[in-house]
């Protein structure tokens, strides 16, 4: 009894348990470089024996039944390649037969990787990694090199994709636009010159985010954001309740002009940014808390007296209470909406935290071309809208009961209903 019961406890050894003790009694690695160059001398007649195998299939019979042969198609004998895998390169026979008419699908004709080095590579460069730092790492992993060349083609291969996706069809409806400006350096005609990438962030009727674009301008005007909206327009967008900026030139005129009823809103931060900049450093904390209550007021008329109290406290210091008083009309709009929609659209914070990420890939220096940063920069939106995985604004149910019920909003939700 006790000996069927050890014979119980006994197991079979798998396949990959056979396999593993046959390499090891041949190879006898000692290290993990052994046991890749072991594994590396498996790869040619592993893929030789599968290729022989589809060529079976095409044929319709082995190479030793020749008495079955249905066609009159033969083999030709073979062809070698180098062919480049994940564990580096490996010399293969790859089946030929008369006609040509055979297909592989394990390896293409005329394919030459199979280590889907390309899914790597364009990882790498959305990461921001240099043509250098991509060919030195596929080195040190994998064992062959990639040219500077090669690489740019790698990634050359997304411009049709960037290009469909700057000019896809847009919603109809975007409830909240938020506009940024970063700079970034491009050779052009033999000069570096500082180049500003817009980039445009929506949230659509249901909260959703989508990057609607990306130009590059060495100069602002109203002509160009007339031209930026008129663009915006043709690709389908019918309207837009609120446009967040930083004070951008040529912005509200150009926008207002393609849609109308707009409401355009100076961002709060970066006025308090700008304001600052005229008082001490031991004043900033009692500063941007008088502020505080001024913009974070209850209602309009708390915050129109919070700003003359303001005025006087601060009076030592002329040009951050000017800032404050240019601008005031910015504030004063906040209250004709509810507290939720007031949140959004006060900051341009979501742009915002859309170009640090960007500029965590852009830090390579010069970019040769305006495509090699516009390739770059659409990678890394790619990576960005797999992390917001279409989820919704936080507190966006309230957002939209607010956007429902303010007179200004009502009869354009009604009409757009089936968007929400």
């Amino acid at each position: 009894m006790e000996e069927i019961r050890q014979m119980a406890k006994r197991k079979e050894p798998t396949n990959g348990e056979i396999m593993a003790k046959e390499i090891i009694a041949k190879y006898k690695p000692k290290t993990v470089e052994d046991m890749q160059n072991a594994l590396k001398d498996i790869f040619g007649p592993m893929f030789e024996a599968m290729l022989n195998g589809e060529m079976d299939n095409h044929l319709g019979y082995d190479s030793n039944d020749h008495g079955a042969k249905t066609t009159e198609n033969r083999r030709n004998g073979y062809i070698e390649k180098t062919v480049r895998t994940s564990q580096g390169n490996v010399e293969i026979k790859a089946p030929r037969d008369r006609d040509g008419s055979f297909e592989p699908q394990v390896i293409p004709k005329r394919s030459r990787d199979v280590s889907g080095i390309e899914d790597k590579v364009l990882a790498m460069y959305a990461r921001g990694m240099s043509q250098r730092d991509i060919s030195s790492t596929i080195e040190d992993i994998y064992g062959f090199t990639l040219s500077a060349e090669k690489i740019s083609d790698i990634t050359d291969r997304v411009l049709d994709e960037l290009n469909e996706w700057q000019n896809r069809h847009l919603k109809k409806v975007y409830a909240f636009v938020f506009v940024d400006c970063m700079y970034v350096t491009i050779r052009r005609d033999y000069e570096v010159k500082e180049t500003a990438v817009y980039t445009i962030l929506g949230y659509d009727l249901q909260g959703k985010k989508d990057i609607l674009g990306l130009w590059l301008n060495e100069t602002e005007s109203k002509n160009v954001w007339m031209q930026i909206f008129d663009e915006i327009k043709k690709r389908g967008v019918e309207e837009i309740f609120f446009i967040s900026m930083d004070g951008v030139s040529g912005l509200t005129d150009g926008a207002k002009s393609i849609f109308p009823n707009v409401i355009v809103q100076r961002c709060i931060v970066h006025l308090i940014r700008n304001s600052v900049k005229y008082i001490p450093t031991k004043d900033y904390k009692a500063f941007t808390a008088n502020l505080k209550k001024i913009y974070g007021a209850p209602s309009l008329k708390a915050a129109e007296n919070e700003f003359e109290k303001f005025k006087q406290t601060w009076a030592m210091y002329p040009g951050a209470v000017d800032v404050w008083a240019r601008n005031f009309e910015y504030i004063a709009q906040l209250f004709d909406y509810g507290s939720a929609i007031r949140k959004v659209m006060y900051t341009t914070n979501a742009v915002e935290s859309v170009h640090s990420s960007f500029r965590k890939v852009t830090k390579q220096g010069a970019f040769p071309n305006e495509n090699a940063l516009l390739k770059l920069l659409y990678l890394r939106i790619t990576e960005l809208y797999a992390k917001w995985n279409g989820s919704s604004v936080q507190n966006w149910a309230m957002v939209r009961n607010q956007l429902m019920v303010n007179s200004k909003f009502q009869t354009l939700m009604q009409k757009y209903e089936n968007l929400i």
